[in-house]
């Protein structure tokens, strides 16, 4: 196996358990409820959620590539985290990603389960996580490909 798929295995496990934490553990109650408010204080909670989530990720990695000796190029890093905090946010401020919901047809599966009761039980929770993993995904190809 070569550097580049070992980096990027490695990467994409180091990238999925620093979003785990970061966008459940880490996240404030403030921006959870109101990251997807209107005006400029949706907009600040959504982004300050965003740029700590790019923290913990930065952390892990440098923590990742010190102990198991990651060829991480800084560069590639830097346009990963910034691909996927973009990418973050977009879904995040929740209108986004309802709105792609609806148009690629799953808009129903979105709408299922009380969102007041338990919103990581809802259809747009699960979209919500399986569009931040994909972007997890492309993040690590972006870091692996530059090993």
């Amino acid at each position: 196996m070569n550097a580049a798929a070992v980096t990027f295995a490695a990467v994409f496990a180091v990238l999925y358990a620093a979003h785990e934490v970061g966008d459940h553990w880490a996240q404030r109650s403030a921006e959870a409820l109101g990251k997807g408010g209107p005006g400029w204080r949706g907009r600040w909670l959504c982004a300050r959620h965003v740029m700590t989530l790019a923290a913990g990720k930065a952390a892990a990695l440098g923590l990742a590539a010190v102990v198991l000796g990651l060829p991480l190029n800084v560069w590639a890093v830097l346009a990963a985290l910034t691909v996927d905090g973009i990418s973050h946010y977009w879904a995040d401020r929740r209108t986004t990603l309802m709105r792609l919901a609806r148009w690629v047809g799953k808009g129903e599966f979105a709408a299922l389960g009380d969102g007041a009761a338990a919103p990581a039980g809802t259809g747009a929770y699960a979209l919500d996580q399986s569009w931040h993993v994909l972007w997890l995904f492309v993040a690590a190809l972006i870091i692996g490909g530059a090993a």
